[in-house]
């Protein structure tokens, strides 16, 4: 269990990872579509999370078809799903997520759900296994180690779960990619973590057409 544990996220520029939420049975329903909150969202979504959708391992990942971009945007995004040897995430990103990622989802690893609803482990084709974790983010992060063996495990959201490994300590890293976009309202990645506990250091900067993307090691104060 050498891996290490990161997060990676695309934030915009006045510092939010997301728009302003709507429940997360309506932001992919089809039948919530025309809802302006939904409509709305989806368009403040899209737009922070345009730098992803030309690259070509992102295309190639979720069966979008061929082609795309290849570069530095492409690498990165690349390198993230490559070292990546299984994910913790918060219910709420699960329920939205759900009925909207294609049946072979896209993450190929195990998937451990903070969630205090008891559900049998859901496997998806292409090596994806969802598991569903009752008691606490240190049990979840534990079995995802396990599984992970010597790739990292990646805190995959939403912002609330990244929040809480960020406080107890087991965040070793993680990578910002600030996109040229202002979304005025939304979810702040850092709202309710304690700056006292934390001391970042800038390991990488690198910078493309579209986004720049900050990666930061984390210790102790």
């Amino acid at each position: 269990m050498a891996g290490r544990v990161f997060f990676s996220v695309t934030m915009s520029l006045d510092g939010f990872m997301a728009p302003e939420p709507v429940p997360p049975e309506d932001a992919f329903s089809p039948d919530k579509q025309d809802d302006p909150r939904v409509r709305r969202w989806m368009s403040k979504w899209a737009e922070l999370q345009a730098w992803a959708f030309p690259q070509r391992w992102f295309r190639e990942n979720l069966k979008l078809g061929e082609g795309g971009e290849e570069g530095l945007d492409n690498d990165i995004a690349r390198a993230t799903y490559e070292r990546t040897g299984a994910s913790v995430m918060g219910k709420r990103m699960f329920d939205a997520g759900e009925p909207a990622w294609p049946e072979e989802a896209p993450f190929h690893t195990p998937v451990f759900v903070l969630t205090h609803t008891r559900r049998d482990p859901w496997e998806r084709p292409g090596g994806t296994t969802f598991h569903f974790v009752n008691d606490g983010i240190e049990s979840a992060l534990d079995q995802a180690r396990e599984a992970a063996a010597d790739r990292d495990v990646r805190i995959a959201g939403g912002a609330e779960t990244i929040q809480e490994y960020l406080d107890n300590g087991q965040i070793d890293e993680f990578s910002i990619t600030l996109a040229p976009v202002l979304l005025g309202t939304g979810i702040r990645l850092f709202d309710r973590v304690d700056p006292d506990r934390l001391a970042l250091e800038q390991t990488r900067t690198d910078a493309s057409s579209r986004v720049t993307h900050l990666t930061y090691t984390v210790g102790k104060r």
